[in-house]
């Protein structure tokens, strides 16, 4: 029997070996592009399609299981409404703290603190000395808002930073960044910032990186009710250390290296930061 053929087989007996229990949920066959936004890493999981029905909702399909398919389609629960379609790992139970980044990232070793986003995979990394700490799913920048792609530094952090310029949809609130970590300013004075934002499993924002921040959206969306998930604070909290933070914003002296970049980079990569532009 040929290889690929016998490969097939095994991965179909792995898939029925291995039931999902979802209840009242439309399962469908892993099909592209339907079943939200495509990543590089989809094809290293086993998964199925789950379209959410009326009345559904990530907690009451997935129970304790619920953070795992958020994390894995980049959404959080307000987006999660019925009619989406969510990918769902097959062996969902192996999937506790999902990341598609290394463990470790040889060009980060001589740095105490290093941030490494891959803008295909809608994830970052924190690193310590090349040690993968920290990982979130973030929302980058969407269309023609793109998010800069090159080595840089966060300068400054803001814990109740808003916007200058954005509006939550539909009223005249500017939109809350909390937990905001500036790593670039542009020649016609625009900052960029990592912050906590809504996360609907696709590239969102107006440049800026967004992370996980339940509540956030509670104070203003009233939605979830029992805010859990704070991968932005989580960030934020790593990035400063030890620095004083009365909520207001300050400069952030020798702030960790932020490297962007659109694919993966491999481990031969040469270290970024000898580059002048990343100092």
């Amino acid at each position: 029997m040929p290889k690929r053929l016998a490969a097939l087989l095994i991965a179909g007996l792995f898939i029925l070996s291995v039931p999902l229990t979802l209840p009242a949920a439309e399962i469908t066959q892993k099909k592209r592009p339907s079943c939200g936004r495509d990543f590089p890493s989809d094809d290293l999981v086993l998964w199925n399609c789950v379209r959410l029905k009326k009345g559904q909702t990530l907690d009451s399909v997935f129970l304790d299981k619920w953070k795992i398919v958020a994390r894995f389609n980049r959404i959080d629960r307000r987006h999660a409404y019925p009619g989406v379609r969510l990918k769902v790992p097959v062996d969902i139970h192996s999937m506790t703290d999902y990341t598609p980044l290394p463990e470790s990232y040889p060009p980060a070793e001589k740095y105490p603190k290093f941030i490494l986003v891959v803008l295909s995979e809608e994830f970052l990394g924190a690193y310590e000395h090349g040690k993968l700490v920290f990982s979130a799913p973030i929302a980058t920048g969407k269309d023609t808002n793109k998010t800069p792609r090159g080595y840089f530094r966060i300068t400054a952090f803001s814990q109740k930073h808003t916007s200058s310029k954005y509006f939550i949809e539909n009223t005249k609130i500017l939109y809350p960044m909390h937990w905001a970590l500036r790593f670039y300013i542009d020649r016609e004075g625009v900052s960029f910032w990592f912050h906590g934002r809504d996360l609907p499993g696709y590239p969102a924002s107006h440049g800026c990186i967004g992370l996980y921040d339940e509540a956030m959206q509670k104070e203003y969306y009233r939605y979830p009710p029992d805010p859990q998930l704070n991968d932005a604070s989580q960030l934020y909290k790593w990035a400063i250390g030890g620095a004083p933070d009365d909520g207001k914003l300050h400069a952030l002296a020798e702030g960790p290296r932020v490297f962007i970049t659109e694919e993966m980079p491999n481990e031969e990569i040469r270290n970024p930061f000898e580059n002048p532009a990343g100092k």
